[in-house]
């Protein structure tokens, strides 16, 4: 038994492994820092920006090991009516130079969850039931070998056990915390503030830092008129 349970606790290891949790930390160098240094401010042409690159506390849980979250907040106190648009916040790259794009919500339909748009939640057991261990193949392996699983009364079993461990659940995205979180479009007047999370594709396993840049526009005429940025490291666990 002890056997078993300890390839069951390998499965959920390797399963919980198989991404890595993003962490955007700002760098010394980010300007001012606030929330025990999680999050930074910087300010061009009236326009202040704070961003915190690890502030997700919504559903899905395990959303940092699928996407990149950032929490934005724009406070427009300068002259320009400032447009907010997807298309005018990136990720880039310090070593790689590579922009990553800000994602709308509901572009990750399909394209991150699952291959499928109109797929249903994906199930990963751990274990099977009665006392098989289910490793990713059409079989679960059971101690005389690989092959269909066993359905009979769980008592009658000799191989039962009673320690059984639930499927993994993959929540499709975008939920909706993520929609409701997210920052929304539009335009953002003089004197105004708004603020909401933006998704980036997962950095993790591709940067070891990345600046997050905006691009000020006027809203009305078109024109830019200044950028901001600020520098994360990224940390992963």
């Amino acid at each position: 038994m002890r056997g078993a349970l300890g390839l069951g606790a390998l499965a959920l290891s390797l399963m919980a492994g198989c991404a890595a949790e993003t962490k955007l930390r700002p760098t010394p160098e980010a300007g001012i820092l606030q929330n025990g240094k999680s999050s930074a401010i910087t300010e061009q042409e009236g326009v202040r920006l704070t961003a915190d690159g690890s502030a997700w506390r919504g559903s899905p849980s395990d959303l940092e090991r699928r996407v990149t979250p950032v929490y934005v907040r724009l406070e427009n106190q300068g002259q320009h009516p400032l447009r907010i648009q997807y298309p005018d916040f990136s990720l880039v790259g310090k070593e790689s130079r590579f922009r990553y794009s800000a994602l709308p919500p509901l572009s990750l339909r399909g394209t991150v969850s699952s291959r499928d748009a109109e797929a249903p939640p994906r199930y990963s057991p751990a274990l099977a039931t009665r006392g098989s261990l289910w490793v990713g193949g059409g079989y679960p392996y059971r101690p005389w070998g690989w092959g269909p699983g066993w359905y009979g009364g769980p008592w009658g079993s000799p191989f039962y056990s009673p320690y059984y461990y639930p499927p993994y659940y993959e929540q499709p995205l975008p939920t909706e915390d993520m929609l409701n979180s997210a920052l929304p479009e539009g335009t953002l007047e003089p004197g105004g503030t708004q603020e909401g999370f933006l998704y980036f594709q997962g950095v993790a396993r591709r940067e070891d830092a990345v600046t997050l840049q905006v691009k000020l526009v006027d809203a009305q005429t078109g024109e830019p008129f200044g950028s901001l940025s600020i520098p994360f490291q990224v940390s992963t666990k």
